[in-house]
């Protein structure tokens, strides 16, 4: 294990990676909590409908959050892994294509938001309440393949979390608080697959994810005021 140097290069590369980290967060955040919680009711197709093709704009809005979030956790991921590769060369690397397997799904997965709105705002061959059921089973798709990608960012977390606990350059409470977002990541992704009747009894803890990754971003962005990271910040 090579622990981190505070050099200027470094402290550049930390700052970039809170930036991007920081657009990934308002990006998702915005797209799921801010946009898709106010349009989809997965219990009815009809209000759905009915929403989703009220306010087409915000919808095409939250398929271009997610992307703008995918093209910027793939700069992340390669960045993370420069940052992090002179402390455990292999963990890095297996890192970041865990994170680089999550960002696929979640693009490819955009294909099932926008077969949803196809559906919705197409000729009708189909009777309105077929076109309804079938776009709402697409959305219910694009949800379950979005905690799909969350397993592969749960394992990311946890690999990330022993690689800023080892690397002498962050404070050990933040490694502690990615390793534990990646449990939640897990758990939520797990229950959403085979225990579904739990999974919304769980989702206060997602509260854990948001801290700890805004945590660490706010980590990295705050180089921006003294230019090089600390010479010590360990726990």
């Amino acid at each position: 294990m090579t622990p981190l140097v505070p050099t200027p290069e470094l402290a550049a590369r930390a700052r970039l990676a809170g930036l991007l980290y920081l657009v990934i967060i308002l990006a998702g955040l915005g797209a799921e909590l801010g946009i898709r919680a106010r349009l989809i009711d997965l219990s009815d197709a009809d209000a759905t409908s009915a929403a989703i093709l009220a306010a087409p704009g915000l919808f095409r809005l939250s398929i271009a959050a997610d992307l703008l979030m995918a093209l910027c956790d793939a700069g992340l991921a390669i960045l993370l892994y420069l940052l992090f590769r002179p402390v455990a060369p292999a963990l890095a690397l297996a890192a970041m294509i865990f994170r680089l397997i999550q960002t696929v799904l979640i693009a490819a997965n955009l294909m099932a938001m926008q077969t949803a709105w196809l559906l919705l705002s197409g000729d009708a061959t189909l009777p309105a309440a077929e076109t309804q059921g079938l776009a709402l089973v697409f959305l219910d798709l694009h949800g379950h393949g979005y905690d799909l990608g969350l397993v592969f960012f749960g394992v990311n977390s946890l690999m990330t979390g022993v690689l800023i606990w080892r690397s002498g350059l962050f404070a050990r409470a933040f490694g502690l608080g990615i390793g534990a977002a990646g449990v939640v990541y897990l758990i939520g992704s797990g229950l959403r697959f085979f225990a579904p009747n739990l999974s919304t009894a769980f989702s206060p803890a997602y509260g854990i994810t948001i801290l700890a990754e805004t945590a660490f971003c706010l980590r990295l962005l705050f180089q921006r005021a003294r230019g090089v990271l600390p010479e010590d910040t360990r726990a």
